[in-house]
């Protein structure tokens, strides 16, 4: 209701407007009730905090926490505007240390919500429950001395349904949920975090000693083995992390983590930064990947500029901006020195997957076939991979004459006078990939179930993703099967595929999956998961092949018209014409 004061036009809103129109600001959709909660439980000391969602936070939010509790004095003063127990002073916005600070949460949802708080301090022989309704406290009583919070959220938008009309599927809001708890746990490491959605529980990370421990919970420990860690330091701030290394980038940019004072945040300056230090290291196409933590000075570092707390500001944006740039070059070239009159200590190491490259073309190492072959010296070799006995398909032609390989990675060869090199695995994925897109566009994918069906361990948020789009995938050819909560099977692929590696090929679907709600069409969709499927099922560098497969496999290339970059961007190949051979060496003119 509005009140005004005389005939004016100006009018003084009521406390129930006002509170909705600062919900507005604050609680966007239920994830970002999730957020203000886990920050009140975690700025509470909490050790252990339960969110249990249902219906995508619509319907049910329950935090539990095991932190400090509040007093039956403390309880209702906390769903007051501006009530908190964070701030004493105005001095204390200029050095806040604290997750929360303004005292806009809890009202802000209580407005636009039904709110039940269950509530006890370590001390308190008995606890206390309160009801909040539209913004105005009801029941008080008392409940056991369990020590901690627990506040349900029940109802959310139920008088505001604008708001309600335009959020997304349950899906969707329940994915933004799983992210926000998600950040929180890389946050806070040492805090137990458990999450369910509608009974089931969808991940459980138990405390963790190490930032690396968490991060290997959240992401899974094969996205560290491909990462670099970086670690620098300045008077006043330092940074530390993972970066993804140039050979493993990907257009996707997922992770792409960065956290200021344990503080998840978007900052365009430092992602800047994380760019220009990876520079000409990055191929085309591709994204930068890291998880990140900046300690900044509170007393530099100002957190009020966003309500809901999303955004920083730096007093020195400039050498915050130096500092993570310089320590993510470093890392990339091996820890050379830095520019800074004093260098910051920088870590760095590289962590690889030892295992064999699997590709789809397999060979005998027979005297022929090393004799075809044009290898460089030993230092420079890549190893054999092994694969299985077929070979990839003999067919006569006339017009390509196969010279050999340079280090088991470059085909030579003479496409009529004209002097050929061609990178086999871009060549290969290329053909593929214009294959597959044939295929889908007649609607006649067809796939080849496979003999033992592969399991895969993905991410709770991963495999409610995979979920969300399986009739989707099966339409590409790719029949994948829930196998428990987080599990799943690979049961066929599409026909023409040689032996892909399960477990990395879907860990770049997801990637690419993350990326539909934003692709521009249909076709970008399509096109993003039949490129990975291309390279993931094509000959890789370090597999040895025979003139045969040579010829056959330039032929196919050319069928599909020479095209001289791969579907991620990749060169295919490089050639020499005879009268650029003759020009070279002096004979043109002759």
């Amino acid at each position: 209701m509005l009140r005004t004061d005389g005939s004016g036009k100006i009018c003084i809103l009521s406390e129930e407007v006002i509170g909705r129109i600062a919900a507005g600001e604050v609680v966007e959709r239920p994830a970002a009730v999730v957020k203000e909660l886990l920050e009140n439980s975690l700025d509470a000391g909490s050790r252990s905090i339960t969110i249990d969602v249902r219906d995508g936070g619509l319907a049910l939010i329950r935090v539990s926490d095991d932190g400090e509790g509040m007093s039956r004095e403390d309880a209702p003063r906390a769903f007051h505007r501006h009530a908190t127990s964070k701030l004493q002073s105005d001095l204390d916005l200029w050095s806040i240390r604290t997750m929360g600070f303004r005292g806009e949460a809890l009202p802000s949802i209580a407005a636009v919500a039904h709110v039940r708080l269950m509530t006890a301090t370590r001390s308190a022989d008995v606890g206390t429950e309160l009801e909040v309704v539209g913004g105005a406290i009801g029941r008080i009583a008392e409940a056991p001395p369990i020590t901690g919070t627990r506040i349900e959220v029940a109802e959310l938008f139920h008088n505001q349904p604008a708001r309600k009309k335009f959020l997304k599927s349950t899906l969707t809001e329940f994915l933004h949920v799983s992210r926000v708890v998600q950040q929180a746990s890389l946050a806070w490491p040492s805090v137990h975090f458990r999450l369910t959605h509608n009974g089931g529980e969808i991940f459980n990370y138990p405390s963790a000693s190490s930032d690396d421990d968490r991060i290997a919970q959240v992401y899974r420990r094969a996205f560290l083995d491909q990462c670099l860690r970086i670690k620098a330091s300045l008077p006043g701030a330092c940074v530390s992390g993972y970066i993804v290394d140039a050979v493993h980038a990907k257009p996707a940019r997922i992770p792409q983590e960065l956290f200021v004072n344990r503080r998840p945040i978007r900052n365009a300056a430092i992602s800047h930064a994380v760019g220009e230090g990876y520079g000409s290291f990055l191929a085309k196409g591709s994204q930068p990947r890291f998880v990140l933590f900046l300690g900044i000075d509170p007393d530099r570092l100002d957190v009020n500029v966003h309500p809901t707390k999303r955004e920083v500001r730096f007093s020195d944006n400039e050498l915050i901006h130096q500092l993570v740039r310089r320590a993510v070059r470093q890392a990339l070239s091996g820890g050379k020195a830095d520019e800074f009159g004093k260098a910051p200590f920088v870590e760095s190491s590289v962590r690889r997957n030892s295992g064999s490259i699997m590709t789809t073309l397999p060979t005998s190492e027979s005297a022929e076939t090393e004799s075809m072959t044009l290898q460089p010296g030993p230092k420079t070799q890549l190893p054999l991979v092994s694969e299985a006995a077929e070979p990839y398909v003999q067919v006569p032609s006339a017009e390509v004459t196969a010279l050999g390989q340079i280090n088991r990675t470059f085909l030579i060869v003479q496409v009529g006078g004209d002097l050929t090199v061609i990178d086999q695995h871009t060549a290969h994925e290329r053909v593929l990939f214009e294959r597959l897109c044939r295929a889908w566009t007649a609607r006649g994918i067809q796939t080849q179930p496979l003999l033992i069906p592969d399991p895969v361990e993905l991410s709770p948020s991963q495999a409610v993703l995979l979920q969300r789009y399986q009739g989707d995938l099966e339409q590409l050819g790719v029949d994948i099967e829930p196998f428990g909560s987080s599990t799943v099977l690979i049961r066929a692929m599409p026909v023409g595929l040689g032996k892909i590696d399960s477990t990395t090929f879907l860990q770049d679907l997801m990637d690419d999956l993350t990326q539909w709600d934003s692709a521009s069409s249909l076709e970008a969709r399509v096109r993003s998961v039949l490129a990975s499927l291309a390279c993931h099922g094509a000959v890789r560098a370090g597999r040895s092949m025979k003139p045969e497969e040579i010829k056959v496999l330039v032929e196919d290339w050319r069928t599909e018209g020479e095209i001289t970059t791969c579907p991620h961007g990749r060169r295919t190949s490089f050639r020499l014409s005879i009268t650029d051979l003759e020009k070279m060496f002096g004979r043109a003119g002759w």
